[in-house]
Order: structure tokens, then sequence, then C-alpha cells
């Protein structure tokens, strides 16, 4: 596919790379003259300096012959505006990154006025992800799949689990619910287990269930399932106030921290039900006096990966808090797994994830397409949900008879709501939502990419 970026960013940046290691013809557009030189030798990718607002740089980008425009710039109007233009100049699909507040409540008019194939908001995105992990704080990570319906939840196994010791397929025996372990993370290796496998103190696992299986099966391993009673977030950024409003609605307590009065006396408008502190978060003695030791949790979301990092250090000393780090930047992932602090937010992520899964969609044949898709583990492995439209060469045929790929895992089916999590027996079927665990990222386009000659599958026999 011919795809055109405007924005060179983080997320823009991200997007390049990665459609680029996909195989698909990319062309960058950007004001900098280094970062699209930068783009231009890093990624394999074409670049122009303009402004992608403009006709007559979209036209030099090849609009004409473009599959899809992508506008992530740092300013919203300039997104609207690039996708109008090459609605009318080329006539391909496009995608705006929307970020203000202000538009938010109007999103699905702009959408349906102008034309675009998707609007983004990572600020939006992210709340609603740490509002998933203050439901579920023992959870280090949730994913959803088929509207809700199936979860994907990582955490990490303590000396005193269970579950340490124990061979995976012993593990339905001690739960008595249906819940999968699909990826096994130890010593920096991402694994796709089988059976055999044996779970040791410090693997962080990754399982899939039903929302109501996955709460049976952290209450019986004796990990907490409440979601928190009180949250303190700092900084006030957007993030902060759709997390704020998420969490009101859950009837969570919520207490902001920001240093900027102006901030503050707009997040005490706009959130009349939450209790807004002027103040500066890295505070200690500020943080301790509003609460710190008895907050259960507490989300780090100011403009800076470091200052982010050093508070969830201090709000693990301080209390039992369930902690959400927003980092920016991937240069510190190796160091924070070792840190213990919780659960990290990477907003550019969440973007490029909600955007490859677009364009992978586009791709597909008529038989299904990419309905859902998660980078996991620091992107070394993928979660993808395909919906199976019509009978083809995965369907009505024993799973255990499929000669699949190796390195994935068909993990679970959502048939008419009702969530199954395969045996060797069982089939896929037109319709069904299906759940793919793979460590070969960005391999799988459609659902019969599962599919390859001459390997063995990874699926195991619970």
């Amino acid at each position: 596919m011919n795809i055109i970026i405007a924005g060179c960013g983080k997320v823009g940046s991200t997007l390049a790379e990665q459609l680029s290691r996909e195989g698909h013809d990319i062309t960058v557009i950007d004001q900098k003259t280094d970062v699209v030189r930068h783009m231009a030798d890093e990624a394999d990718v074409r670049g122009v300096v303009g402004n992608g607002a403009s006709y007559n740089i979209q036209k030099e980008a090849g609009i004409d012959e473009a599959d899809l425009l992508i506008a992530v710039t740092n300013a919203d109007e300039v997104n609207l505006l690039c996708c109008l233009i090459a609605k009318k100049a080329g006539g391909c699909k496009t995608i705006a990154r929307v970020r203000n507040p202000v538009y938010h409540q109007e999103i699905g008019h702009i959408k349906g006025e102008l034309g675009l194939s998707m609007v983004i908001n990572p600020e939006f995105a992210a709340a609603s992800e740490i509002a998933r992990l203050l439901r579920f704080p023992s959870a280090i990570e949730i994913n959803t799949f088929a509207r809700g319906r199936i979860e994907l939840l990582r955490f990490r196994v303590e000396k005193s689990s269970p579950l340490a010791g124990r061979k995976l397929k012993d593990i339905s025996e001690l739960t008595q619910c249906e819940a999968l372990v699909c990826i096994v993370e130890r010593g920096g290796k991402v694994i796709i287990p089988d059976g055999e496998m044996e779970l040791q103190a410090n693997d962080t696992i990754s399982i899939v269930a039903s929302p109501l299986n996955a709460s049976r099966f952290f209450k019986l391993m004796g990990v907490q399932t409440n979601q928190v009673k009180n949250t303190m977030i700092i900084g006030g950024s957007k993030t902060a106030y759709y997390l704020a409003r998420r969490l009101l609605a859950m009837k969570i307590k919520v207490k902001i921290i920001e240093k900027d009065m102006r901030h503050c006396e707009e997040l005490c408008e706009l959130l009349p039900q939450a209790m807004i502190i002027q103040g500066d978060g890295t505070d200690q003695g500020l943080l301790e006096e509003e609460g710190l030791r008895d907050a259960e949790g507490f989300v780090a979301l100011t403009d800076m990966d470091e200052e982010n990092i050093m508070l969830s250090l201090y709000a693990k000393s301080m209390s039992h808090a369930k902690k959400i780090t927003k980092v920016n930047h991937d240069t510190y992932d190796t160091i924070i797994d070792t840190l213990d602090i919780g659960s990290l937010i990477h907003p550019k992520h969440i973007t490029a994830e909600s955007i490859l899964q677009y364009v992978r969609a586009m791709q597909n044949s008529i038989g299904s397409n990419v309905e859902t898709l998660y980078r996991l583990a620091d992107g070394r492995a993928e979660a993808l949900e395909f919906i199976i439209k019509e009978s083809g060469d995965v369907t009505g045929i024993p799973l255990q008879e499929l000669e699949l790929k190796s390195h994935l895992l068909i993990c679970a089916i959502n048939r008419k709501g009702k969530t199954i999590l395969p045996r060797g027996q069982d089939t896929l079927m037109a319709g069904d939502s299906v759940v793919v665990i793979t460590t070969r990222c960005g391999e799988l386009k459609d659902i019969k990419d599962v599919l390859k000659k001459q390997e063995t599958a990874s699926l195991y026999s619970r």
C-alpha cells in the first residue's frame, strides 16, 4: 500500500518504521528538514519537507497514488485540514489524530462531515486503558477483545503464588475455571508456551479469559480483584482530564495535583466532583500531606518520563497503591522492567496499534479482517482479533488438524456472545471472532495467515 504520514513526531516515526517493515511504501511529510532526513535514513522511507496541509506538498508526496493519508502533526486543526485536502486531491482513506477535549464531544460529527476513515485520540485511549487497570489493580496490563467479552491480562507470578512450580496443563484442574496462559516472559524472552512448561516465581504471564472467569481465576490465586476506591493523579494533562471523568463515573474518588494555576482553575470547572490541588507533584511533603499513604491508585502523568518514574518509585516506597506510569520514550523500558513500579502506559504505542489495526484491515482479503490489534511485551508479541466473515481454509477443520505456523496460538473464540477457549477438536466457523497470539510480529494480516505447510502448531491441549 502507498501511505503518506504527515508529521514525524513520536507517533509518526513509530508508524513509519513499523509500516515500512511490513512492506508498505511510505512517504513522510514534515516541516523540519533534519527530521525528514533522519526518517528517510532510518526507516527506508521517502521524505518530503513542507506543510502536510499544503495541496502542493501533498501532490509532491504522491497523494494521487496514495491509498491512505495519516495526519499526526501536533495540531488537531492541521491534521483535519490535511485529511480534507487529501480527500479532495486524491480520494484516499484518511486518519486524523485529534486530541483537544473541545472536539472530543463532536468527534462523530467531525468524522462524518469530513469523511474521515478514522479519528484517534491518544489521551482518551490512554485514559481508557488506565481506567481498566484501576478496575482490576492486580493486572500489569489489560487488553480486551470481542467488545469486552474476552480479556487478556498480564501479571507477575509471585513466590507465594499457587502457580509457581505448576505445569500449564495442570492449571485448569487447580483453578476449575476457563483461563488460558498464552504468553510467558522469562529472562528477557517471550515464549508461546506448551502444556509442559512449568511456571516459575517472577515470570510475567498473560492469560486470556472472559471477564467473569478472569475474576474467578485471580480470586482463586489469592490476588486482589476489586477496583480501587480512590486515585491520586500527578499532572493535569488532557489524559488526566479524560481519566478523571472515567473514574468519577466509576464512583472512584479523584485527586489531581497540578503545578499550573490556570490548569487547576480549568480542571475545577470541568471536574467539579474531583479534588484539584495546586502544587508540585514531586514535593514529597505535599504527597504525604495529601494522603499518598492511603491512596489505592497512583497515576504519574507529568510530561517528563524521569519525573513519572521517580514518582512511582516514591509511591512504591510509601504505599500499596496500584501504580501506573506514563512513559513517552522507549529508552528506559529495560531499566523500568527491573524496578517493579506497576503498569506502564505508552500513548504513542496505543495510537500506533489502532492505526496499524486499520491498515491491516485495509489489506485483508474478503474472507476476514483484523478487528483488534495489540502489541505485547515491548513489541515482541502481538495479539490480534480476526472476524471470520465466510467459510474458507481455516473453517470446519479441527484445530489439531490445521497446519499452523510455529510461534502462534489460537487462544480464544467468541461465538454468538459465548467465549470458548479452544481445544484441539474445536473448529472455527464463519461469524466467529478469533483471538491469536504470536511472536511473528507483522506477519498476520488475515486469519488464513495462521496456516503454513510443514510447520507444527503451537496450540496445546488442556
